[in-house]
């Protein structure tokens, strides 16, 4: 059964690892890697990605990309949504740390913080406006 709009909002909004999907190159299938994305209902995603990624260079040259998230339980269900890219910005410490709060238990965060900020070199978000939509709940397995 299809998510009603606010469903499928408020599912994404939670802290899923997605998958996102991206045209690589000619005559390959597309890069799809796991990601962390930050979401608010009826709001804008984004993503954060090393600046000289492969999925950062190919998110720029195809200039817009998918995410899905699922869940097993307590039903099975998706949400997979995909759109253009909106800006492409220097990535901020505050941005990291949202994105690290989201994911990681609070004692957690700061120590991941000051490595990644150190040892991941020069990050940038990249922001996507939903534009289309597919999502589903299957029922309890």
């Amino acid at each position: 059964m299809a998510l009603t709009r606010t469903e499928r909002e408020h599912f994404l909004a939670e802290p899923h690892i997605a998958a996102l999907a991206v045209d690589a190159e000619e005559g390959r299938a597309p890069l799809t890697v796991p990601i962390w994305y930050q979401y608010a209902p009826g709001g804008d995603l984004w993503i954060m990605t090393g600046r000289d990624s492969r999925k950062g260079a190919a998110i720029a040259r195809a200039g817009r990309f998918s995410i899905m998230a699922d869940r097993l339980a307590p039903t099975i269900r998706y949400v997979s949504v995909e759109g253009p890219v909106l800006a492409t910005l220097p990535a901020t410490r505050e941005q990291l740390v949202e994105m690290a709060s989201r994911y990681l238990p609070a004692d957690k965060v700061a120590g991941y913080v000051d490595f990644s900020w150190k040892e991941h070199g020069e990050q940038v978000a990249i922001h996507m406006r939903p534009q289309r939509w597919l999502s589903s709940d299957l029922g309890q397995v």
